[in-house]
This record gives C-alpha cells, structure tokens and sequence, in this order.
C-alpha cells in the first residue's frame, strides 16, 4: 500500500511538472530594488537566457536589501542570482560569471553634491586636493576599500537609499556613483537639493558581475555561455549601446572635459579578465561616439 501511494506521488509530480512546464531548478530567482543597474542587469541576464535557448524563467521580487544580506541570501539559495562589483570575497564565496556587465563603465565615477557645493571641485588640481574631501559609500561596496585605500576618507552608510539623504543633508562632501549612475538616481528624488559635479572624475577598474549561488553551477556556466554568445554575435554591444543610461552617459558625461585622476584597484581579484578588450569600453571611444551625435 505504501509503494502504490508512493508511486501514485510520482506520478502526480511528473504531470505536475509537464502542466506547469518548469521546475525549481528551471527558475531564476532574483530580488530588485528597481534601480537602473537592476533594470540592466536583468535585462542582460534575460538576453543571456534567450542565447542559451534553455527553458529558464527569471522570476524578480521587489525588496531593497544590503549587499551583504544579498550575499548572504545568494550563498544560502534563497535567491539564485545578484549582482555586483567583484571582491575577492564575494568570488570565493559565489560563483562569478566574469564577464562585465556594463564593460567597465561603472569604474569610471563622477560625484553626485550638494547644490551648495556645485564649485566645491573647481580648482582641484590633483589627487591630494581631492582627497580632502569626504566620501559617502554604502557598507560592504567593494568601492569603499578601494577608496580607503587610496587614502580618501569615507562615511559609510547601512543602506543605499540613506545614502541620498546624508549628503542632502551635508553629512558627507562627494558621492561617487558610476557614470551611467547619477542622471536617472537624481530624477527619481527631484525633492533633493543635489547635482552632478561638472569637474572631475576618478577611475579605477571595477567590473561588475552576474553572481551565482553555489548551488546552481550549471546556472552560471549557461549564463556565461550566452552572454559570449550575446558578444560574438554583437547583441551585448547593442544592448549596452542601446541602453537608456549608456546613452545619457555619452550625451552628458562623454561631452563634458573633466580632469580625470586613476586610482589603483589593490583588491582586484586575480582571475579579473583584463586581457580581452571586446569586455572593455574605452571612455575615449565614448568620446568619440558623442562628437558624432
């Protein structure tokens, strides 16, 4: 009787599985704070999908978590997939699909100020000027080691979203957001006194990746199969190109003549793929795209 009822349970899970056409290990689960890196990143991860042919399907929660709970929440399954700038850590714990996601662009960094501020940078002439400032970063970034290490002093906040508030309130001097960051960051909190600093910018090499639970290594490796896919066949370039940000950064960031000043990455895991520049942009060739629009 207990074999027939065990078989009986089988059986219904099979037809259970053919109805609903997928299973757990089919679905991707993410969690969003609905940000434009998200928007991207899921976007990319959906084209990688597509590449692959597999019946994935990427189910997106809405919740705002610390980089480390999503670390967390990643290593323990509950959610397959985050995304974020590489740390040694973050690599020995997960499993990162190396491949950036935005080509490296988020390593070159403008400051979001304080209206009041707006000239604060005008005669800063080099990195000792500019590390007289104080710097806001959220807890657990990689961005903030790097920072730190390169003698800045940095307030850290728990929460992203505090982030936008302590420097409204002068908490802090200069936020440091990617360049294809800052444009939509501002839009959505136009009660802020805040604006973008016309005269400087930091770089340093900072890629950003698509991390995958342990669990799940099949998952990353498909992942990084149709992301190749997606640059041999010119389909990442076109969707990089094509997106909404990309394209304000080469309208509004490309245009502007700032002073530039390179930071070094100490940290930068050692498997980092520096050797193929079809991963890279070149901030030049961005350049060179905005004189031609």
């Amino acid at each position: 009787m207990f074999l027939r009822a065990a078989l009986i349970s089988v059986v219904n899970l099979i037809l259970m599985q053919l109805c609903f056409g997928a299973t757990d290990t089919d679905q991707i689960n993410l969690v969003s704070r609905g940000d434009a890196n998200a928007k991207y990143a899921i976007g990319l991860l959906s084209l990688a999908i597509q590449k692959t042919g597999k019946p994935y399907n990427i189910k997106v929660s809405q919740g705002e978590l610390t980089t480390m709970r999503l670390m967390e929440s990643v290593k323990a399954g509950t959610i397959d997939v985050f995304w974020a700038a590489t740390s040694d850590e973050l690599e020995k714990e997960l499993l990162p699909v190396r491949i950036p996601l935005e080509k490296g662009l988020l390593g070159h960094r403008i400051f979001i100020v304080h209206k009041d501020n707006q000239h604060l940078l005008d005669n800063v002439a080099s990195l000792a000027d500019l590390r007289k400032f104080t710097l806001g970063q959220g807890r657990g970034w990689t961005d903030s080691d790097i920072l730190k290490a390169n003698g800045f002093k940095v307030v850290l906040a728990p929460k992203y979203e505090s982030l936008f508030l302590m420097i409204d309130g002068k908490r802090f001097q200069l936020f440091p957001r990617g360049v294809n960051e800052p444009f939509n960051e501002l839009e959505l909190r136009p009660s802020l006194e805040l604006v973008i600093d016309q005269n400087v910018m930091i770089t340093y090499k900072i890629p950003y990746y698509l991390f995958v639970t342990p669990g799940r290594p099949e998952l990353a490796k498909d992942i990084e199969a149709g992301l190749m896919m997606a640059i041999t066949d010119g389909s990442f370039d076109a969707y990089f190109y094509n997106d909404e940000t990309t394209k304000a950064v080469i309208k509004q960031v490309a245009t502007v003549k700032r002073r530039i000043f390179a930071l070094e990455t100490p940290s930068l895991p050692p498997k980092t793929p520096l050797d193929n520049p079809k991963l890279w942009v070149n901030f030049e060739e961005l350049q060179v795209k905005s004189s031609s629009l």
